[in-house]
């Protein structure tokens, strides 16, 4: 069996959103090429609220089940953007599941958590160097930090954090229709 193209991949996800987005009623496009911060605009029937989505979407091969992120996303932050980040699984016949955020939640996972393995030493202990990767995980507890403040910020997004967020379409503040 070979290995999916991840444009392939992140295709995936953000057709799964937008059908997602549709099926609630709403009306989704996908944003312009040119637009790297939104991958879907959305609002709802009456135009009455419009959100930004960005599409994160992994596939079940990872060792850390996370989704890639940059430093950008450490700051991007708006009322009106949200991420959408999908989990597709190993085989096409696994179920999809989408964790729907906030930005603010998102930027805030990424910095204290990088800002903590940073100040966390690595193998013998030597320091983390920076660099342009970040990972958003849905359990941060394999980091070992040093200080009470480091494992504060590790408790909070350990497993299960990203629970209150799965399938949760109601976060983006748009009213859902009655049916499909």
């Amino acid at each position: 069996m070979h290995r999916i193209n991840s444009t392939l991949v992140g295709a995936s996800g953000e057709y799964h959103v937008l059908s997602q987005l549709l099926r609630r009623g709403w009306i989704a496009i996908p944003a312009p090429d040119w637009a790297q911060d939104m991958d879907i605009l959305v609002t709802d029937e009456n135009s009455e609220k419009l959100c930004a989505i960005k599409v994160k979407t992994r596939r079940d091969i990872e060792r850390d089940k996370g989704w890639h992120m940059k430093p950008k996303h450490e700051t991007m932050v708006a009322d009106d953007l949200f991420y959408i980040l999908v989990d597709v699984g190993r085989q096409p016949s696994d179920p999809t599941v989408s964790y729907i955020l906030p930005s603010n939640v998102v930027a805030d996972c990424i910095r204290n958590t990088h800002r903590v393995w940073l100040d966390t030493p690595g193998k013998a202990g030597r320091p983390h160097k920076d660099s342009n990767v970040r990972r958003l995980l849905p359990d941060y507890s394999s980091i070992k930090p040093s200080t009470e403040e480091g494992r504060d910020t590790i408790d909070q997004y350990s497993f299960g954090w990203l629970e209150p967020w799965r399938e949760n379409w109601s976060v983006l503040g748009l009213p859902e229709a009655d049916g499909f």
